[in-house]
């Protein structure tokens, strides 16, 4: 029987993280250690590295997921490890794992098996306290929106137009609406408002594409809280509170470092989710680590149809990123199951199956393309994957004008990934990676939207009601024009139905409700039925997480 993640993961031959520091040249005395394996860079540090040269961009994504798996940040663990086996300089960059999907059904977002960042159940329970200083923030602001109403409401707030609801890292759907200031006089004036999970916030969406303390505070300052009855937007600013919440974000905002198994840096900083937010780790942790390694392996979250264009249209556009590679991570059990497998059938063969569900991919790969950036495939292996299988996505992919190489990092670590790394670094050698975004600024708002269910979802087209459409049209009547847009849409499908899987074409994609993100920099659309405030499952994680009677943690993975 093979061991569990965390059995992995405890076995770990850790080393201090001033000597994984060092081997970037990162001195000790700038880490602000969290215990003996957990530091962040200091802002003096970050601030020294501004003028050494860029290394080399490469994002890893994936087909469109399901529950079947596919392992996108085993991958990306697996090739940072991959690349310093064969002797470059690399690190990682990942998302800080939300506890919502730990107790819930995803479990957490620390890789597998062989191919993990640690200590694993730090990094995915409270690790750094990031996630709570951002928690904290959010409803610092919420507290004085409520507060300044009950003190005479100088600014006017419009009580049915305040847009600024709560957060917290927990999937709790009995939130997701509720009645606040119930009570009497004392406690306020009732009005009707909901939760969030903590990684929707647009606090988490400004924290991640801040680039320093002051771009922070002036982020946090344009948030859009509420309207006064003349429609008059009311910002953050105006009640004093950026200051504030730069202040509970100050320590958050430093990068953590950690390492993988193989004792290789990584940076793991910033959690929005890819189905309801932009789905990318902060911009600081991926600017250092461009700083102190010539190759940095990042993530996008979900599906390159969420994560990956996010990741370019969001954070590349803003952060000034130019990624050099793209690899897209599948498995022969997820393809399978696109092609209409069901989940306790996905041990035997099934070739026929495995090339129907190819549509996926196919499409993930074309899709990538349209951004300039070479590509390559990355089959997450299993155990039961057979030679006909695999052979199929090879024949497959070189249809396409990409290879498809096999994985074995979740068994073998470092050793199961050096073809992967090897390729990758010919991808980029061979200069060909002329990165572009899929539309321009100037596109209105509603266009975006169209541009991104047709090109990339496969749609015919967006629809929207007239309420809808006149908030985009008023938003770019007030200067917003120029922002991208978040689609916030199911991660399971390209369409909005989360049963249809594969590569479905000529689909309406529902746009129900957008909202505005101004400190962050886009417009929010949200597609069909995704919720901001996920629930728990039938049966979460939650249930078999426990203590032993020797203290340690059991059942989380």
């Amino acid at each position: 029987m093979s061991k569990s993640d965390i059995e992995i993961a405890r076995e770990a031959s850790m080393k201090p993280i001033t000597e994984i520091g060092a081997k970037l040249g990162i001195p000790a005395e700038e880490l602000m250690q969290f215990g003996p394996n957990k530091a962040k860079l200091s802002f003096n540090y970050l601030e020294s590295l501004k003028d050494k040269k860029d290394g080399h961009l490469i994002l890893v994504t994936a087909i469109s997921p399901t529950p079947a798996g596919e392992g996108k940040t085993t991958t990306t663990v697996g090739l940072g490890d991959g690349l310093n086996r064969i002797g470059k300089k690399a690190m990682i960059c990942l998302r800080e794992p939300s506890l919502g999907p730990c107790f819930g059904v995803k479990g957490g977002a620390a890789g597998g098996g062989y191919a993990q960042v640690v200590p694993m159940e730090d990094i995915n329970l409270h690790f750094t306290g990031d996630f709570h200083a951002i928690t904290s923030a959010h409803n610092l602001l919420s507290a004085l929106i409520d507060n300044h109403i009950y003190w005479g409401n100088e600014l006017g707030f419009d009580e049915r137009r305040i847009a600024w609801r709560r957060v917290m890292d927990m999937n709790d759907r009995a939130l997701r609406d509720t009645v606040v200031s119930l009570g009497g006089v004392a406690n306020g004036f009732p009005r009707q408002t909901g939760f969030d999970i903590t990684v929707a916030s647009e606090v988490m969406a400004i924290f991640c594409l801040a680039d320093g303390l002051k771009d922070l505070e002036d982020r946090l300052g344009r948030i859009v809280v509420g309207y006064t009855r003349e429609r008059k937007p009311i910002l953050a600013r105006d009640l004093q509170a950026e200051g504030p919440m730069t202040v509970l974000l100050k320590d958050a905002l430093m990068p953590n470092m950690v390492q993988t198994l193989e004792n290789n840096p990584a940076f793991i900083h910033g959690g929005p989710f890819a189905n309801i937010a932009h789905g990318c780790n902060t911009v600081s942790a991926t600017k250092a680590a461009l700083k102190v390694a010539d190759y940095v392996v990042t993530e996008a979250g979900f599906g390159a149809d969420l994560g990956a264009e996010k990741f370019f249209d969001i954070k590349c556009r803003k952060a000034g990123l130019a990624p050099e590679a793209v690899v897209i991570v599948a498995t022969v059990r997820a393809l399978k199951m696109h092609g209409g497998v069901a989940k306790d059938q996905l041990g035997d063969e099934n070739v026929d199956a495995l090339k129907k569900g190819l549509a996926n991919l196919g499409r993930h790969i074309r899709n990538v393309g349209k951004f300039g950036v070479p590509a390559v495939v990355a089959i997450n292996r299993f155990i039961k994957d057979t030679d006909a299988e695999l052979a199929a996505i090879q024949e497959f992919t070189k249809t396409l004008g990409v290879e498809a190489i096999v994985c074995e990092h979740w068994g073998k670590g470092s050793e199961g990934t050096e073809a992967l790394a090897n390729h990758v670094t010919k991808l980029i050698d061979g200069g060909s990676a002329q990165f572009r975004t899929l539309y321009d600024d100037e596109t209105s708002l509603f266009d975006k939207i169209n541009t991104i269910c047709r090109e990339i979802y496969g749609a015919e087209e967006a629809i929207a009601d007239k309420k809808v459409r006149d908030q985009l049209k008023q938003w770019e009547e007030e200067g917003y024009g120029n922002l991208p847009v978040c689609m916030a849409k199911t991660q399971y499908s390209f369409s909005t139905d989360p049963n249809l899987r594969g590569a479905p074409s000529g689909h309406t994609v529902p746009v129900r409700e957008v909202r505005l993100s101004a400190g962050a920099g886009f417009i929010v659309a949200i597609c069909g039925e995704i919720m901001t405030m996920p629930g728990l499952p039938r049966k979460p994680a939650a249930n078999t997480i426990r203590l032993d009677d020797n203290g340690l943690v059991q059942g989380l993975f």
